[in-house]
This record gives structure tokens, sequence and C-alpha cells, in this order.
């Protein structure tokens, strides 16, 4: 039995980061196997590269930062893979279509942000945690990287992360109530797409 790949998406500080734990910990309590991801993944040596130009320490173009991105979630192609086939759930903070958003962002292409991660494993369900950009200032005051500082690329963001979660059908939520309401809808969304008991 092939496992179930499921996305959080949205702007930094949406929750997407509490609600995977908290599916993950749902899952697990119903007998799953459930792997917990989060991208990017800042041990790999692409991903050290991604904090470094996100704290400043590099400039890159839009184009480069993408690839970057992109690299940093081929290295886990095999793994993520892996755990499907077992038949394992992989929750996943953050996915392909973070590089989408940002990417469409900085006026780089759709098509070609979509078309190099084809053969990255794809998500059974996609969940799209929303809030205000003001919202985030609001979690985070402090520390908050370049992306994070820039209020209208934020709202360009979330401008097409709303595009494509009406086009692809993904679960759209309403990130700026509790966060008991927001798992339960969570899971009874997850629960509902893919015919869990």
């Amino acid at each position: 039995m092939s496992g179930h790949l499921i996305a959080f998406e949205g702007l930094d500080q949406s929750g997407k980061q509490t609600q995977a734990e908290r599916l993950r910990d749902r899952l697990t309590t119903l007998g799953h196997r459930v792997a917990l991801v989060s991208f990017p993944d800042y041990t790999t040596h692409i991903g050290s590269e991604i904090g470094r130009a996100l704290a400043g320490e590099r400039e890159y173009p839009p184009e480069v930062m993408q690839l970057l991105y992109v690299a940093n979630r081929y290295e886990w192609k095999a793994r993520i893979q892996q755990m499907l086939d077992s038949g394992s759930f992989v929750v996943s903070d953050r996915y392909l279509a973070s590089s989408i958003a940002y990417g469409e962002a900085f006026g780089l292409d759709a098509a070609w942000l979509t078309d190099m991660q084809r053969f990255l494993p794809r998500p059974s369900v996609t969940i799209m945690l929303d809030i205000a950009p003001a919202t985030a200032v609001a979690r985070k005051s402090a520390d908050r990287d370049r992306y994070e500082r820039d209020l209208a690329l934020q709202e360009r963001v979330r401008a097409s992360y709303h595009r494509i979660a009406e086009r692809d059908g993904w679960l759209l939520l309403d990130g700026e109530r509790s966060k008991d309401d927001i798992a339960a809808d969570v899971f009874s969304g997850v629960a509902s797409r893919l015919a869990l008991p």
C-alpha cells in the first residue's frame, strides 16, 4: 500500500509547523507511520547556502534562489519516495508550491518553476493556511529574514498561493483562528480527501 504526502503551504508564521506536527501526532495515534519533513532543510549543504542567502550573507538572483530551493527538495526525493512506497504518511512543512508562489512573486515564470519539480513526489493533499502579511509580522516581529521583512512581496506571494489553491483544489483554511479549530479542520479535510476511517 502506498502512502500519502500531505503538504502545508502559506506565509511564514501561518502555523504550518504547528499544524504539521499536530497532524503527524493525530495520524500516529490512529496507528499510521508518519514522517515529518520541512523545507528548506538547512542541515544539507544546499540548505545551509539558502540560510546564508536569507540572512543576507549571500546575494543570488531570484532564479538561483528558486533553483536552490528546488535542489534542496531533490536532496530528499529518494527518502520521501521510500517512505511513501513503504506505506507511510509524509507530512511536509512547505513543498513544491512554495517555489511557485515565491518565484512568481519575484516575476519568475510559473510554468518553469512547476516543470523543474515534475520528478518530485506529488502531494496527495495540499493545505494552505491563509493569513494576512500583517498577521505574520505581529506573530514574529524580530529576527525576520529578508523575505519576511518585505510586506509587498508577502502580498504577492499570498495572491499567488490563492491562484494555485483555487486552480488545484487545495484545502484552503483561515489561519487567523485558534490552533485547535484549525487542527480540527485540517484533520477532517485530510480524512475526507483520503477516505481515512
